[in-house]
This record gives structure tokens, C-alpha cells and sequence, in this order.
């Protein structure tokens, strides 16, 4: 997240100081760039891992805060959500074993997280969502209590409003509403770094765009939001629509949002990004800037660039410019940021070697990727592959037409490891990394492939809760013992140590999918529709959703004894229960047995904001029952 020593704007004044700065700082790096200030005779690459942290009942545990101070490590740092964390690994120069030598960093460090999360009664989990995480998770008690995070949600907010919209379609469908744009703590990723020499910054640049789709079809990890099934790499579309600062007439305008692919291929230097954002994107953040980059340039000393890096940092690349120095040169880096966290370590280095093998070859073979792919077919063919991962058709170079699997085992592959081999990285890593890549293309087994087919498996056997919470649990255990994502046996109930519903909310258990009627129904249409999906209740709703009443079996059967089927006029207002009780969706599913029994009802209509969102009855804590009785026994 960059940063945390940054505030957002109050006034004008403060946006005007920071733009000079901005403005000095591009002026700056033009000028080191035409000096020939950045280092050229090494390459180094580097990563940093996102992950969730969870409860014993495999829920998000907001105690990133605690964890950090147990570890004191400068490489683990907070991100936006206290159930998240990220870990910052030192550069390793693109040769030999740095491969291998990365997934032993990540394993290690992943491994210290998990221990010391366990001595807190928590666990890690490597996942682009958590499939058990809930929309009461994204309550503002869990952001991380640092200003910039505040700053940035209060800056999204001021330019957007006070109300988002998450829409999101997939096997199942998300339509829901929310008050900021927290929902970005949902994401976890892995980035990946590679350094880039200025002369050679555009081609590699327009190689990363080019290639973004099919990476991200084999590295998929994202299928699973709110309970709902939706795109493959569903983080795509959870992003970009929650750091999305346009209203809906600006979309007229052709405005890019925040978090973008981009809009067409670059073509003089990396200044083109930095201007275009600074034209683009107003500034979201400020920080005090302690030096003048133009007059430490005039004086042979590197600047650090503050401002441009903290404005950098409030725009969402899917491939993202950096700029950093170490020692006695600057450099320049491109960061690819649409890798999802997990499933293990060996999967996320298998996915960063197909990606840098890529980088390091594609030119040799295909020349400027700009003279044989449209960037429309670019970016069409990133969208399609968070939707579809290896399902996509992609459009190629030259117009082809490939299926994502033939593209990568008989194309892609053959250029990563010819320039890994360029690299002169060690065969035995090659052959690991790249092996891995091609079992999941040759068997269509990606992260996300798995916790749907885990799904499809566990949900004839018990509910989406349960069987969520099974997948979470089979990730975490698998991933301990570290065997990549193709390899593995799909969730069982079995793979879950620990789970009591008892603990758990309405909204995690009610019925969404309802029937509902009118108050102006006739009674006779709602016995039938009762009968036909052997329904005992059914709500009543107003034309704006809002809960007016209740129809139970029993009403309907005393009606029609008593007027002997006679009343073939009578409606829904003649005999529903006016103002039922009802309960809302964050409530404890005991407080709902409470209310049921003390009242002697089979249900409880769920309501929110005088709505009708869901029902929960009998039957819901019957399946409960069983499931918990199973374990037991």
C-alpha cells in the first residue's frame, strides 16, 4: 500500500504545493533519463506476498496489528484490511537458482507468519478472496488504523459519493450496496518485480500488457465472493469497481477509473505513464516532501521522487511503473500486480517464472508486440481471462485465435523457457517451474478450478457455509504441505477441525433466492405456488422491496376450511400476518432460535433497512444440526 506517512488533501492550496512537486520530480526523471543515471548491468527481480489471516473458524481474524508487533520484522508490513498482511522479500538478481531461491523466501517467511499466527490462535491462508470472508468483514472496526488508509477511503469517497455499487456476474450473480470502498481489503495478491533498463522500458512494458491475459488464465485463484461463484479471477473486477472514483455520468466521458489495464500501448518512455496519470487522476494523497528533485538533479544527487511515487501509488496499473534506488543508482521497474495470492508458494514462483520468461524473451521472438496485436485485443483479452481463465479464446498476434490451453503448452511455454535459458537460470528450476505451469494447462487445474469443483462436490452434501468453510480449510491445510494446486485431492467436510455454526450470523445461512407475493394477491395463487415448491411461509413485500406481512401454511388451510373453498376472491391482506417479526442479517443465528421458539414460528423473515434480503427457517438449523450431529459421531 505503499507509504503510511501521507494524508489526504484538505484543501486547495495543499493540492497545488503537491502538484508543483509532481511536476518538478517528472521534470527530474526526464532529466535523469537523458543522462543516463539508471542502472544498466543488472537485472534484479523481487515479490511481495498479501495474505489472509484467519480464526479458528477459518474467518478473517483482524489481529495484523498484534502479529506484527510479535513479529518485528520491517519486511512484514500492515495493508488496508487488519485481517491482511504483506511481506516484502529482498531483490535476488535474475540468474542461476534465484528462482528456487524465491520460493525458499516465501516459504520461510510464510511459514515464521503461520507460526506466529498460530501462537495467537489464528492461521494464514494463501487465496486471492477468502472464500469465507462476508460483507460484515468490510466493516470500518477492521481497517487498519493507519491515516493513510482513512485518507485514501475519505478521498475515494469525496469523489464518488457515499454509496457504492459492487456488480460482478459469474455462475451466480452479485449485486449488492455499500458505504466506502473498504471492499478493496478483500483482495490478496502476489507481485511480481522485474527490473527494466530505461532503452528497454517501453517494449518490455508493452510485452507485460500483451502477455497479462494469458498469465493470469493459468494463475487463476479468485472464483469465490460474498458466498457467490463469479469470475475466475474475480480480484479484477472487485478492484477496479471499488477504487473506482467516476460517477455514472462520467463513464460518458470516457474517464479511465483508477485501477485500469490502461489505454493504449506505450510509446515514447516511462514519462508517458507518470504525465498521463497526472493528467488523468486527480491527486487522491499528499505527504510532506523534504527535498527539491530538480535542484538535487542540477547536483548530481539522486531524488527520491516522493512525490511522484505517492501519486504512483494512488493509481491502480494492472501493470505498474516503479521507480527506486539502492545503493549509488536509480532504477526503473515494472510490477505486475494481476498474480492472486496462492494457492502455495511453488505455485505463486511458478507463475512469476512463466510471467518473467516471458518478459525476457518475447521481443527476441515476435519483434515490437505493437506491430501484431491491436492493444483493444490486449486488454478485450484480459477481461475475458479474469472471467474465464482457461476457458478463454484469446485474439493473438497476427489475428489468430487460440484456446487458452493450446496458447500456453504449444506457444507460451516454448518462449518462457527459452527466456529463462537467456537468463541463464538453472535448468532444474526451468524444468520445476515451467513443468508446474504446463500440468495445470495440460489438466485445466488452477486454483480457482479447484474451490469450484471442491464446491460442486461438497454442496450435495451440506450448505454453502459449511462447504465454503471446508474449501478454506482444505486450502490451508494443502498448503502446508506445500504440493502446487494440480496435485491436489479436492475439500472434503473431513478437511475442517473446527467448525460451530453457533458462532456465525444470519446472513451466512438465510435463503436469498425467495418467492414472495403482494398484498394484493389472490390467496388462491399463493396456496398453488406453495404447493408447487412445498412451501410452509411466504413473505410479503410492497413494490419497493419492503417487508409487509407473512403468509404461513397454517393461515392458508384455517382460510380455506373455514370458507369451505368458497372465497375464490379473497387476497393476501385478508389473512397475512401484518408487521412479522423478522430479524436482521447480522444477528446470531441463536438469537434467532431464541425469537422462534419463544414465538412458536418456523421462520424469520431477514430484513435490512426495512427490506427484505433473505428468510431463515427450521429447516436452515435441521441441515445445521446434521451436520454438526455427523462430526460429533
Amino acid at each position: 500500500m505503499g507509504d503510511l506517512n501521507v494524508k489526504s488533501v484538505s484543501n486547495k492550496r495543499e493540492v497545488r504545493e503537491f502538484s508543483q512537486h509532481l511536476i518538478n520530480d517528472v521534470k527530474a526523471l526526464e532529466q535523469m533519463l537523458m543522462n543516463n543515471w539508471f542502472e544498466t548491468d543488472t537485472i534484479r527481480i523481487g515479490a511481495e506476498q498479501e495474505l489472509c489471516l484467519v480464526d479458528s473458524h477459518l474467518r478473517p481474524a483482524s489481529v495484523s496489528m498484534e502479529l506484527l508487533e510479535r513479529a518485528n520484522n520491517p519486511d512484514y508490513v500492515n495493508e488496508i484490511a487488519q485481517y491482511n498482511l504483506e511481506v516484502n522479500f529482498d531483490p535476488l538478481v535474475f540468474e542461476k537458482n534465484c528462482l528456487s531461491m524465491l520460493e525458499k523466501d516465501v516459504s520461510h517467511h510464510v511459514g515464521v507468519v503461520r507460526n506466529i499466527a498460530k501462537d495467537m490462535g489464528a492461521d494464514i491462508v494463501l487465496a486471492g478472496i477468502l472464500p469465507t470472508i462476508r460483507k460484515f468483514d468490510l466493516d470500518l472496526d477492521n481497517l487498519t488504523p493507519y491515516e493513510r488508509y482513512s485518507a485514501l477511503l475519505n478521498a475515494i469517497g469525496k469523489l464518488r459519493g457515499k454509496e457504492y455499487e459492487l456488480k460482478i456476474n459469474g455462475i451466480d450473480e452479485l449485486n449488492i450496496k455499500l458505504d466506502s470502498a473498504f471492499i478493496e481489503g478483500c483482495n490478496t495478491g502476489f507481485q511480481v518485480h522485474l527490473q527494466v533498463t530505461p532503452d528497454d522500458f517501453v517494449d518490455k512494458y508493452n510485452i507485460s500488457q500483451a502477455v497479462a491475459a494469458p498469465v493470469m488464465a493459468v494463475a487463476a485463484n479468485s472464483p469465490i465472493l460474498f458466498g457467490k461463484r463469479l469470475w475466475k479471477e474475480t480480484r479484477i473486477a472487485l478492484f477496479q469497481q471499488s477504487i473506482d472514483t467516476r460517477t455514472s455520468s462520467d463513464h460518458l466521458r470516457e474517464r479511465s477509473p483508477r485501477v485500469t489495464f490502461g489505454n493504449a500501448w506505450l510509446k515514447g518512455s516511462i514519462l508517458e505513464i507518470y504525465r498521463e496519470d497526472i493528467m488523468r487522476f486527480r491527486v487522491l494523497l499528499h505527504s510532506a516532501i523534504d527535498e527539491d528533485s530538480l535542484e538535487l538533479v542540477s547536483k548530481n544527487k539522486i531524488p527520491k521522487l516522493k512525490a511522484l511515487t505517492t501519486h504512483n501509488s494512488t493509481v491502480y496499473r494492472w501493470n505498474r511503473p516503479c521507480y527506486g534506488h539502492q545503493g549509488t543508482k536509480p532504477h526503473l521497474r515494472i510490477e505486475n500486480r494481476i498474480l492472486p495470492a496462492g494457492p502455495t508458494p511453488v505455485d505463486e514462483v511458478a507463475n512469476a517464472a512463466f510471467w518473467l520468461g516471458l518478459m525476457n524473451k518475447m521481443g527476441d521472438v515476435y519483434g515490437d508486440v505493437t506491430k501484431v496485436m491491436d492493444f483493444d485485443d490486449a486488454r478485450s483479452n484480459f477481461l475475458a481471462s479474469a472471467r474465464n481463465g482457461l476457458d478463454t479464446r484469446f485474439n493473438w498476434f497476427d489475428k489468430k485465435k487460440y484456446h487458452a490451453t493450446t496458447l500456453i503448452k504449444e506457444e507460451l511455454l516454448p518462449i518462457a523457457r527459452e527466456g529463462l535459458e537467456k537468463a541463464n537460470i538453472d535448468k532444474a528450476d526451468i524444468d520445476k517451474y515451467l513443468g508446474i505451469i504446463g500440468e495445470r494447462a495440460e489438466t485445466a487445474r488452477t486454483g480457482s478450478q479447484w474451490m469450484l469443483h471442491s464446491f460442486s462436490k461438497l454442496k450435495e452434501k451440506t450448505g454453502k457455509e459449511e462447504a465454503f468453510t471446508a474449501i478454506t480449510a482444505a486450502m490451508a491445510n494443502r498448503q502446508t504441505d506445500g504440493d502446487p494446486v494440480h496435485t491436489w485431492s479436492l475439500a472434503e467436510l473431513s478437511d475442517i477441525k473446527n467448525w460451530t455454526p453457533t458462532n456465525l450470523l444470519i446472513e451466512e445461512f438465510m435463503a436469498v433466492d425467495l418467492f414472495t407475493v403482494q398484498k394484493d394477491d389472490l390467496l388462491e395463487m399463493v396456496m398453488e405456488m406453495m404447493d408447487w415448491r412445498n412451501m410452509r411461509n411466504i413473505p410479503v413485500e410492497d413494490d419497493k422491496g419492503r417487508l409487509v406481512g407473512l403468509v404461513t401454511q397454517r393461515l392458508l388451510f384455517r382460510h380455506f376450511v373455514k370458507s369451505d373453498r368458497k372465497s375464490k376472491g379473497a387476497l393476501v391482506k385478508d389473512i397475512m400476518i401484518k408487521d412479522p417479526i423478522s430479524i436482521a442479517p447480522e444477528a446470531n443465528i441463536q438469537e434467532a432460535m431464541r425469537l422462534m421458539e419463544e414465538h412458536k414460528i418456523s421462520c424469520l423473515p431477514v430484513v435490512k433497512d426495512s427490506k427484505l434480503v433473505g428468510i431463515i427457517t427450521d429447516a436452515n438449523f435441521m441441515d445445521i444440526s446434521k451436520s454438526l450431529l455427523k462430526r460429533w459421531l
